[in-house]
């Protein structure tokens, strides 16, 4: 592209100087040859404009992909940290809410959850019942989504915004919507 846009710009210089430096003044067909040359000159010139405004456009097309794809990652980062520190406001707050000697024991179920999930992680092996009970992630994440269910949230607004799962990983939360509101609905 850039070699085509070069020699048509050389071409049309050349197609506009050959007459003035190589023919004879004094010939008859000095000026129709001077025309001839002018005309392709100028052919050669605004063809090269044009592939330098395809070009241009194209740069600028890939430019804002490349800002849209690095929005969409910002905005990703930007709503999981949202969502996580959500998740440990609604945590601190019942704990705060609960009474004073409930307090301990809350602390340390909450210990036990952080400290089983990273073990979990760790370990990649749990045992079936540990995520069934009612102080377990799954079990705060589904008090999330009936929290707004209740709101008139769509189950689209659910799994992209509280399960995160966008895009290629949407049909994957749609499974886990239904399997959290399955294992946990007679709890509520």
């Amino acid at each position: 592209m850039h070699l085509k846009l070069f020699v048509l710009s050389a071409s049309s210089v050349v197609l506009w100087l050959a007459p003035l430096s190589a023919l004879d003044k004094r010939l008859d067909i000095h000026k129709a040859l001077q025309g001839v040359s002018l005309t392709a000159a100028i052919a050669c010139a605004v063809a090269a404009g044009n592939i330098a405004r395809e070009q241009a456009e194209q740069n600028e097309i890939e430019e804002i992909k490349s800002r849209a794809i690095t929005a969409d990652v910002v905005d990703e980062i930007a709503t999981s940290a949202y969502i996580s520190q959500q998740q440990r406001q609604q945590e601190a707050e019942l704990i705060l809410a609960s009474p004073a000697q409930d307090l301990e024991a809350s602390r340390q179920a909450l210990e036990a959850i952080y400290s089983n999930d990273l073990q979990q992680a760790s370990d990649s092996t749990s045992t079936p019942d540990s995520t069934s009970a009612p102080d377990s992630p799954e079990y705060f994440m589904y008090l999330e989504i009936r929290k707004s269910l209740e709101a008139g949230k769509t189950n689209t607004w659910i799994i992209e915004n509280i399960l995160n799962m966008k895009g290629r990983k949407f049909a994957e939360g749609k499974v886990k919507l239904q399997g959290l509101l399955a294992k946990f609905g007679s709890n509520c």
